[in-house]
């Protein structure tokens, strides 16, 4: 290893859970837990005039629902803050911004995820071209295929079913 790359922190597992702020905690349960699929594992947390926790998010006078869920091998925690106010998001703004642009969803099928996303009147940027994905004789598949699409506040989520391929690694 060289001095400016020391290599990976001891300890590091694996992400344990995304966050995502979002103006409607109602609406995100539907998205998350009736549209994708998701599980809901633990008691949901409230919280205000916490000043552990206010100095932990780094905000003054926070206060806030949450709720974890699990998708595959990765847990979302999703907040709707009632304070400090925020300004509201651009429902279309762009991945090309800066910051976590999406996050990308690998499936088993992908026609059928996109059809329930579809159905549930969510945008979807260009649906999938499956044709990337081929079969052999004996059923093997090979290839992926993939689309962005947006939850109900814009945040953008990608889907992807992924087969043996060198160009893309799946989990």
């Amino acid at each position: 290893m060289t001095p400016s790359s020391p290599g990976p922190l001891p300890g590091i597992l694996g992400i344990h859970h995304i966050g995502v702020s979002v103006p409607d905690l109602g609406k995100a349960r539907e998205f998350y837990l009736c549209i994708l699929g998701a599980v809901e594992e633990v008691e949901p947390l409230h919280w205000a005039d916490n000043p552990f926790i206010d100095e932990i998010v780094g905000l003054q006078g926070s206060a806030a629902e949450q709720f974890f869920c699990r998708l595959g091998n990765v847990q979302i925690e999703v907040f709707e803050y009632s304070a400090p106010k925020q300004q509201p998001q651009d429902p279309r703004r762009g991945v090309n911004e800066y910051g976590y642009t999406h996050i990308a969803l690998q499936v088993q099928d992908l026609a059928a995820v996109h059809a329930r996303i579809v159905a549930a009147g969510l945008p979807v940027h260009a649906p999938p071209e499956l044709a990337t994905i081929t079969t052999d004789a004996d059923g093997s598949r090979h290839g992926y295929a993939g689309t962005y699409c947006r939850d109900f506040f814009g945040n953008v989520f990608e889907i992807l079913e992924i087969h043996e391929t060198p160009a893309i690694r799946p989990i």
